[in-house]
């Protein structure tokens, strides 16, 4: 049931909005970019809303462990609560960043296969979210072994790290102790 809502919420529900934009764009390309634009709103628009949730604001703080405590690990630091506490909320390799990513390539893959008819095109979205995901996740693999190293990297995925303000808290030395 979550799966079909959010296919229809963040894949189909941008085509149709954006299929109406059809007649009034110049190319199916900036149609594509509509889509996506919508697309992008619309996950910004339920990060921030589900992030005013008291207990979505509890997931966020260990979402927000987990990262210090992969951050310290990969560091080869001590796992210790007061240890893990100095590292960074943010990660190269977060969920959030991998969805901002699929989001931004599924402009690119729809941009491919133009604008069939409505049924064909509905159909292509749920058939290429696999694609998008596993271009998508081999993206997240690459940019994270040359984050520390690559200047071009670190800017394109400066908006994944970005997005992760949104859904990373500080947490406390339980939360901490959970994700160690």
């Amino acid at each position: 049931v979550a799966a079909t809502f959010g296919i229809g919420i963040f894949f189909i529900l941008p085509f149709l909005v954006a299929r109406v934009a059809d007649n009034y764009v110049p190319s199916p390309f900036v149609s594509h970019i509509i889509e996506g634009a919508l697309r992008l709103a619309l996950f910004l628009a339920y990060i921030i809303a589900i992030g005013q949730l008291a207990d979505i604001k509890r997931v966020f703080a260990y979402h927000g462990a987990e990262h210090m405590t992969i951050n310290a690990y990969e560091a080869g630091a001590e796992l210790t609560p007061p240890s893990v506490a100095r590292f960074s909320l943010i990660h190269p390799r977060c969920g959030t960043g991998f969805l901002l990513i699929v989001m931004v390539v599924s402009i690119f893959v729809f941009s491919f296969i133009g604008r069939p008819n409505l049924v064909w095109s509905i159909v292509a979205r749920i058939v290429l979210i696999p694609v998008i995901a596993g271009i998508s996740y081999e993206f997240i693999r690459f940019s994270a072994k040359r984050y520390q190293t690559n200047a071009l990297v670190r800017w394109l995925i400066t908006p994944s790290l970005a997005l992760q303000r949104l859904t990373t808290r500080p947490p406390d030395a339980g939360m901490l102790e959970v994700a160690i």
